[in-house]
């Protein structure tokens, strides 16, 4: 059994149909709820995925077991361990090896949107098979401006470029969600009315998410078998990038 750590920083974004995706293709599950379960050692894990929040990724005065995430997440990145992080998850991977986050300069993005593959995504073994146009769905008011020290971009969008990552061979950050359900778009919706009116007009009604995530299902359900392969050693990892300098 692949064994994989979910690090869960918000009761609000739970592990919803990803997780069921990854128990389907083989994975074992520890979800580890922030703060209230202590964080294991990564011994014994062959995967580790983090998952998104409301707080911000340097937000350690309001949340201080945020720096023990993100010191867990360098170990990870360091062992070249295979890792996803998902939004509030990606922009602490990106600190925590070296990138920044700052409060998003063009204001939230939210709701559905759609991201497009970058010329490192056709040879990464999680992206090569997405279709060129992913459907994805937003809800960020932070945003990672500048990516860690040898990252390779994958992902990118018109507002905000930095959508999707690779450090080293098997190390990913997302800067979009594809674990949601639209109950919990929708809890998110009201709660942050502000935020939510940057969605495009009617994107948020129910009818419009519910088809958007079947959408997104078709297409990152096999992304996440796709990491549970890589995590078992069944899928060879990327060829590292020769970048040593952080993208701009």
């Amino acid at each position: 059994m692949t064994r994989i750590l979910i690090i869960q920083p918000d009761t609000s974004d739970p592990l919803g149909p990803l997780g069921d995706w990854l128990t389907e293709a083989g994975a074992e599950l520890d979800v580890r709820l922030q703060p209230d379960h202590d964080l294991p050692n990564l011994d014994g894990y062959q995967a580790v995925v983090c998952l998104g929040g409301g707080m911000g990724a340097e937000d350690d005065a309001k949340h201080p077991w945020l720096a023990g995430v993100r010191r867990l997440l360098a170990e990870a990145a360091a062992k070249n361990l295979p890792t996803l992080g998902i939004c509030l998850g990606s922009q602490l991977l990106a600190v925590a090896t070296g990138g920044r986050v700052e409060v998003a300069p063009d204001g939230p993005e939210v709701g559905p949107h759609l991201v497009s593959k970058k010329d490192a995504a056709w040879t990464d073994p999680l992206f090569a098979d997405l279709p060129l146009m992913q459907d994805v769905l937003q809800f960020h008011t932070d945003a990672i401006t500048r990516l860690p020290p040898g990252a390779e971009l994958l992902a990118s969008s018109p507002r905000y470029a930095h959508q999707a990552f690779r450090l080293g061979r098997c190390v990913y950050g997302v800067q979009f969600h594809i674990e949601t359900t639209p109950a919990v778009v929708e809890s998110w919706a009201a709660e942050c009315p502000e935020e939510a009116e940057f969605a495009r007009p009617g994107s948020l009604e129910h009818e419009n998410l519910v088809t958007v995530h079947a959408d997104i299902a078709e297409t990152w359900r096999p992304f996440a078998h796709r990491f549970v392969k890589l995590a078992a050693g069944e899928l060879e990892a990327a060829v590292a990038s020769q970048r040593t300098l952080p993208l701009a």
